[in-house]
């Protein structure tokens, strides 16, 4: 029997993480010949021709973000007006379940970033998948405003263990010259998600918003628990290097394999006492603010404006849709061009979006269009950009960490967003005000962006 296929009848009874075990390992070293041992591993899992296994990687996190983005992020929408009619909440009573979302996943960013560095995004992935599943279906049983926000808590910790911290990791772990377009594709899945919104109205419409809920938890299982079992932590694992790239096969003595690649890796504590994550870290929390407001309001905003409920969920499609070019389009060119010059163009952007979009009137709907391509390429773009540019200034060992305190950070824009944009109709019967004021707000984060600064010169590169 040839090598290759000792190779697979042992994988197949063993499973590749197996493999990596010291008993298993010692075991096939004796059966096998321990000289043989490690470049069975490689063959095990990295075989000549194959598309390199990070790109699974991006594919699997792609969709997972993809659902997970359209059901409990850019669905939320289409649930308002069924829980007005059912309940008779308010606005800004409803927008603060959002609130509650962000409070508790801002609160686990850190924690989850910690994990994921140690664990790798496996684990948390499908744990998260199932306890997202959980919170759907109790926010299916939902029959007081308690019982909604405690639903909403509950989700908002499956989403946090399986939440963009721990795709963005799995996916930087694997590349490094190409973490841009390969990160651009993987959050362009939270774009593609919004072509759920307009099924997600059909469900309601058609089985009202209780059972479409728990056909929606069903699907967390059986779409998101299984591609989760797909990442995998590290390529040092399996003899690789980042983007593909071959390295020496770990040795059976303590001679380690040859280092390839240098790159800057800062420590956490490192990272935080820097200016430069806070001004990362500040910038963005203004856009989680504007954006957490108008993917909650925009079909309760355009219903004001005399847009049907059944236009205003395409419209409400179209901004994750066309937010694809900025993830996908600015990923590529956060690859060649200066990272931070992109996220003050990103922000630019959004602010001209923000005006057309306060300005819409039901005789200035044309006004919508450029508001859909600017602030959607702006969002978009900075959804790619934000893992790109924490990767070139901090490196890769800490990467989830500091990728989870940003995300614990931009939190608090997301908690206060909604309900502030619900107080304002509220009070005014109008959303313009809020969308003019929420212009300067990213105006703002484009000064921030221009005046990131370079880490300090005490940081210094090791060797990854």
């Amino acid at each position: 029997m040839h090598t290759r296929d000792i190779n697979d009848n042992i994988l197949g009874h063993f499973g590749a993480s197996a493999v990596a075990e010291p008993e298993i390992q010692e075991l096939l070293s004796g059966a096998i010949g321990n000289k043989h041992f490690h470049a069975m591993r490689s063959n095990l899992n990295w075989r000549p021709g194959r598309i390199f296994y990070g790109w699974w990687i991006v594919g699997a996190c792609f969709v997972i973000s993809l659902y997970t983005g359209g059901v409990v992020f850019y669905g939320f929408t289409a649930f308002f007006e069924p829980l007005v009619d059912r309940f008779h909440w308010s606005y800004a009573q409803i927008s603060f379940a959002a609130s509650l979302r962000g409070m508790e996943a801002g609160l686990l960013a850190p924690l989850v970033g910690m994990l994921v560095d140690r664990w790798g995004s496996r684990r948390l992935l499908v744990s998260g998948s199932i306890i997202s599943t959980l919170g759907l279906i109790f926010l299916s049983r939902t029959t007081s405003l308690g019982m909604f926000y405690g639903s909403f808590l509950l989700l908002a910790v499956g989403m946090s263990i399986c939440s963009s911290t721990v795709l963005v990791t799995a996916v930087a772990n694997w590349f490094r010259k190409k973490i841009g377009i390969a990160t651009g594709i993987v959050v362009s899945g939270y774009g593609f998600s919004g072509l759920l919104v307009p099924a997600i109205v059909k469900l309601i419409d058609t089985y009202e918003w209780q059972k479409a809920v728990t056909i929606l938890a069903l699907g967390m299982l059986i779409i998101c628990l299984p591609l989760s079992l797909v990442v995998r932590h590290k390529p040092e694992q399996y003899g690789h290097q980042p983007d593909g790239e071959r390295s020496d096969p770990p040795t059976t003595n303590d001679t380690p394999a040859q280092i390839q690649i240098q790159e800057a890796e800062v420590g956490t504590r490192q990272a935080l006492k820097s200016r430069t994550f806070w001004h990362i870290a500040l910038s963005l929390l203004c856009q989680a603010m504007i954006v957490s407001s108008v993917v909650t309001h925009i079909m309760p905003y355009l219903t004001t404006i005399e847009i049907g409920r059944a236009k205003a969920s395409l419209i409400a499609s179209l901004l994750s849709l066309v937010s694809i070019s900025g993830r996908l389009g600015l990923g590529w060119l956060g690859d060649r061009f200066n990272k931070t010059r992109l996220m003050a163009t990103a922000f630019a952007f959004m602010a001209l979006g923000l005006l057309c979009f306060g300005f819409t009137s039901p005789g200035r709907t044309w006004l919508l269009i450029p508001f859909l391509i600017l602030f959607s390429i702006g969002y978009g773009g900075n959804n790619t950009l934000r893992a790109s540019v924490i990767r070139e200034f901090f490196g890769r060992t800490n990467f989830g960490a500091i990728h989870g305190f940003v995300l614990g950070i931009i939190a608090l824009g997301s908690i206060a967003g909604p309900p502030l944009a619900g107080w304002v109709f509220d009070k005014w019967a109008s959303y313009q005000p809020i969308w003019l004021a929420f212009a300067s707000v990213a105006a703002l984060a484009m000064l921030i962006a221009l005046s990131i600064p370079p880490l300090a010169r005490t940081v210094k590169a090791t060797h990854s």
